[in-house]
């Protein structure tokens, strides 16, 4: 799994999700719980896996589903 993290760490190119990442694995102050810490690391894994197949939306249609939602409730 590390050499996993490792590879997925040097590919990454976004500067948010190597800041998300690098406070995720350094903020020890406030000891996150260890089943939320690993979900986090296997949400944020799924999501580069996403990226990368290209299961994506563009801002206009998580715009469009997010209105499509929002007019579920109205």
């Amino acid at each position: 799994m590390k050499q996993e993290l490792v590879m997925l760490i040097q590919a990454e190119e976004n500067p948010s999700v190597l800041e998300a990442i690098r406070e995720l694995l350094t903020n020890q102050e406030e000891e996150t719980d260890p089943v939320l810490k690993e979900k986090m690391i296997s949400r944020a894994l799924k999501a580069e896996e996403d990226i990368k197949a290209g299961r994506v939306y563009s801002s206009e249609e998580f715009k469009s589903k997010v209105n499509e939602h929002i007019a579920k409730y109205k």
